[in-house]
């Protein structure tokens, strides 16, 4: 598979669908990154919320700062902190908010020309570090 937005993500954009934005920067709202087995998922343009992932490894991480300029996001680099479980090969990019997470929209799924994936848990931190361009431009 090949990096992807994911299609329902670009149709909730159309539409100005509530809970897209991923330039807001709390606790609970904004853009958060989960780290994927892809062993376990695997990627469908017809998964539209978090609750259609699966092979989840670590603690989820948001990601701090986020920044959306001429098309591109940025923000934070990211660190998942003593990892363990199954070997990761993708990253997949969700917006996270108050409710449940089957309304936590995914946004974008990525496991190409990621720098340091796949990679095997071995309990230490796994750091993802985006491209000095952004993240993903749509």
């Amino acid at each position: 598979m090949a990096n992807a937005i994911y299609p329902l993500y670009k149709g909730f954009l159309l539409a100005a669908a509530a809970d897209v934005a991923l330039n807001i920067d709390t606790a609970t709202d904004g853009p958060f990154c989960a780290l994927v087995d892809t062993g376990t998922y695997t990627y469908s343009a017809a998964h539209d919320f978090f609750n259609d992932l699966s092979g989840i490894v670590g603690t989820d991480q948001r990601i701090t700062a986020p920044t959306v300029a001429s098309g591109t996001l940025d923000g934070s680099d990211l660190t998942y902190t003593a990892v363990s479980g199954a070997t990761v090969e993708a990253l997949v990019i969700y917006r996270h908010n108050a409710g449940a997470n089957t309304t936590w929209k995914l946004v974008v799924y990525l496991d190409t020309s990621v720098t340091g994936l796949p990679v095997t848990p071995n309990g230490g931190n796994i750091t993802v570090t985006w491209n000095a361009s952004g993240i993903f431009t749509l």
